[in-house]
């Protein structure tokens, strides 16, 4: 068997070990699932009627798949920290296992998860009218854009995760940082609503790229809260949305494989 192959087979029986624990465990499958329907409810519904109602929700949806998945990558962060406090991690270390292995599995097990994830906030969308306006392909494409950010948000948590000090602490790191990240985006409102500084955080937020590409993918644009900043990023959303994710795993994949090698040594 080839190394490639290898990496493959184990990454595979991880990601599996990690799907049981997540079937078995309601406070995961909660926040996977019952979360993004809240937000899709809350926002369209409570803040709809004020913002555009229906051709809001439509809007919105985007921001919400995004923000979803951005969340999601909390599970790599707690999963790894938990593993690594309870043992797991000591016990793959007396098997002909690679540490390329152990993350690939976690990540895949939690890229798995944000998938179920992105089926249940697109089917309540659909309750609520939104509607992929796009071809075929384009959806296809968009789809294709979340996936990658997905896989791209593992790799952060997946680091984090493993220089955190114990799961509690990783939880709240895991977290922390992504509320505001996913606010001053246009997941909710145009980057133009926002004041100076904060609507140029929001135009070049890697967030921003990914919702702005997927709502023009899914033809959810709305007259009114449709981007003409001008700016690079919103003028070239796919692009930027490709660049950030791919650069996101170009950094942060090295950087975890360093940072277990590191922990798997004590």
């Amino acid at each position: 068997m080839t190394a490639v192959a290898k990496v493959a087979v184990d990454g595979w029986m991880i990601a599996w070990r990690n799907l049981l624990h997540v079937r078995r465990s309601v406070d995961w499958a909660f926040a996977a699932v019952v979360q993004p329907v809240m937000f899709v409810l809350l926002f369209g519904f409570v803040f709809g009627g004020l913002l555009g109602g229906a051709a809001y929700r439509e809007y919105l949806l985007a921001g919400i798949l995004v923000q979803t998945l951005a969340f999601n990558s909390a599970f790599t962060v707690i999963g790894l920290s938990t593993d690594l406090r309870k043992g797991f991690i000591d016990r793959l270390r007396s098997l002909p296992m690679s540490g390329v292995s152990v993350m690939v599995g976690r990540t895949l097990s939690d890229l798995a998860v944000s998938v179920v994830a992105m089926l249940v906030t697109c089917l309540c969308g659909l309750l609520i009218g939104w509607r992929v306006r796009g071809s075929v392909l384009d959806a296809v494409l968009a789809f294709l854009v979340l996936l990658v950010f997905a896989f791209a948000m593992s790799w952060i948590g997946a680091l984090i995760g493993l220089v955190s000090p114990s799961p509690e602490a990783a939880q709240s790191a895991g977290l922390i940082w992504l509320t505001p990240l996913t606010f001053v985006s246009s997941g909710f409102v145009p980057e133009e609503s926002m004041p100076g500084p904060l609507r140029v955080i929001a135009e070049w937020n890697p967030l921003t790229a990914v919702i702005n590409a997927v709502r023009g993918l899914f033809g959810n644009t709305v007259p009114g809260l449709d981007v003409v900043s001008g700016s690079w990023p919103d003028d070239h959303a796919l692009a930027y949305a490709w660049l950030s994710s791919l650069l996101i795993v170009a950094v942060f994949v090295p950087l975890s494989m360093r940072a277990y090698r590191r922990v798997a040594a004590r």
